[in-house]
């Protein structure tokens, strides 16, 4: 017996909630101008939102229809101390869309809050949760993806909450000192004035959660060490956090040197970001051969970020996932070529 169309089709899924209490201001703040709060929540779950004062209607498919009704009632939560802005939207919405791996993550392990001098520092997603734990669990991390999926600043709040706890009893932050694809030539100054550039985002990270005279201090007192990575040779490191930043960039006997610098008492994070390579072509990089080479050793961890726990402004997801299908396009086209 055949099957007609409309038997084939699915209802979509269609939720009413009463946001309480009612305050008209805090609605306004949750909407935003002409509703662009609402739009932009609409096109990121794909389902559509209707309201009348404080009743909402959300129609589309389950998943996204409860991804809705989460994200509304946490945004109208945070109208009550917050100004909404499309920024505070981005954030809320990639917590929401993967609020399923969420609930799992969050029965297999508790939360992690690291609390810092400017306040308090929780993951955002099942893999910041995961990697957070790893740092915990291992003495040699690895924290690998793309651009803003806080790898780096998540490793410092993690060397910083150690140092405080007296867990270490300094922080080194260590970055191989290569061009990103540009010629700098020349650069003034003596030597620590000469690597500054290639430091600084570690810097913003430290200034960020300890304040500028915090950190004076501390370097000064030779606690943290903001280094390139070429001052890690012949050096053991015991009772210290170390990251090394932009591990990408790094050869294999670099990453081998900086590896086998791990003392007792020491935990080490590396993040990089595999597709960011700025080595002389054809130079291999470190990062990639040592993910092939420890990948099942005991006692080391690794985590993997993709686009989706890309937590700057929302074009930057975008961006990973379109620079990822052309390296696949590319890819292919080049398998093509070769057969």
């Amino acid at each position: 017996m055949p099957t007609s169309a409309s038997a084939l089709r699915v209802e979509p899924a269609v939720r009413d909630l009463d946001l309480a209490p009612t305050d008209n201001v805090r609605l306004a703040n949750l909407c935003g101008q002409l509703d662009q709060h609402l739009r932009q929540i609409e096109r990121r779950l794909g389902i559509e939102i209707g309201n009348r004062g404080a009743s909402f209607r959300l129609v589309g498919d389950a998943p996204g229809v409860a991804a809705g009704e989460l994200v509304l009632r946490a945004l109208y939560a945070a109208t009550e101390h917050e100004v909404l802005t499309p920024e505070t939207i981005h954030l809320h919405l990639q917590e929401s869309t993967l609020e399923a791996d969420l609930a799992e993550c969050r029965n297999r392990l508790p939360e992690v809050v690291i609390k810092t001098k400017r306040g308090l520092i929780r993951a955002r997603g099942p893999n910041q949760q995961e990697y957070l734990h790893t740092i915990q669990r291992h003495d040699i991390n690895f924290g690998i993806g793309p651009a803003g999926t806080g790898k780096t600043y998540l490793a410092v709040a993690s060397a910083i909450e150690a140092l405080e706890t007296d867990r270490v009893r300094r922080l080194l932050l260590v970055r191989p000192a290569v061009e990103a694809g540009e010629r700098l030539g020349f650069l003034p100054g003596d030597l620590a004035q000469k690597i500054d550039p290639y430091l600084r985002p570690l810097y913003d990270a430290l200034f960020e959660m300890l304040g500028f005279e915090k950190v004076g201090k501390l370097i000064e007192r030779n606690v943290i060490e903001v280094a390139p990575l070429a001052y890690m040779r012949g050096r053991t490191l015991n009772e210290s956090f170390i990251i090394l930043d932009e591990a990408q960039n790094t050869t294999p006997e670099q990453m081998k040197m900086f590896l086998t610098r791990i003392g007792f008492g020491s935990t080490a994070v590396i993040t990089g970001d595999m597709t960011q390579v700025d080595l002389p072509r054809g130079q291999p990089s470190g990062l990639r051969q040592a993910v092939e080479i420890l990948r099942d050793v005991p006692g080391i961890g690794f985590t993997f970020f993709n686009a989706r726990d890309v937590v700057r402004h929302a074009l930057v997801q975008r961006i990973v996932n379109a620079y990822d299908a052309f390296d696949r396009r590319r890819g292919d086209d080049n398998a093509f070529a070769d057969r």
